[in-house]
């Protein structure tokens, strides 16, 4: 396979997958206010999800991801991967205050792929992309992950580039 073919390829898994990204993303730029665990805790005394996750940035999520998929014509798969977005960062925070991590703390390949890897699962029967795609969006992801990571953080949007 040639490298254009490759890049191109990649390039196109990342744009069926961007509804996903960019409500990952929206959740943390738009978040703030209530958490969706309320504060409470679960079973092991630790918080469920931490204060983080916040209802106006788990339904921002979902908003721009629906918004992304209307806009490259695929709506329905626009808010399912949003939910499936948004379900796997609360996947993800679970188990990191599980394993008594604090809120921003860092959790090498969660942090990259539970959004991601949810957001696959609910959209998997109507994504209309060859297997080879859905890997090239998991190879990809570390990549957009550190750079949008960067990003947020020098804007001011995170407190750490990671």
């Amino acid at each position: 396979m040639m490298i254009e073919e490759l890049a191109f390829q990649g390039a196109t898994a990342i744009y069926k997958f961007l509804p996903a990204y960019l409500a990952n993303a929206s959740a943390m730029a738009f978040g703030g206010g209530r958490t969706i665990d309320g504060g409470r805790t679960f079973i092991d005394g630790k918080p469920i999800f931490g204060s983080h996750k916040t209802i106006r940035g788990a339904i921002a999520g979902v908003i721009v991801g629906s918004m992304v998929g209307l806009a490259q014509g695929e709506a329905v798969l626009g808010i399912l991967m949003g939910l499936g977005a948004i379900f796997g960062d609360l996947a993800g925070a679970f188990l990191k205050r599980r394993l008594s991590l604090v809120p921003g703390a860092p959790l090498p390949v969660m942090d990259q792929f539970d959004f991601l890897f949810a957001a696959y699962l609910f959209s998997s029967y109507s994504l209309q992309v060859p297997p080879s795609s859905i890997l090239l969006a998991f190879i990809c992801t570390p990549a957009v992950h550190a750079v949008s990571n960067y990003f947020s953080f020098r804007l001011g949007m995170k407190e750490v580039p990671w």
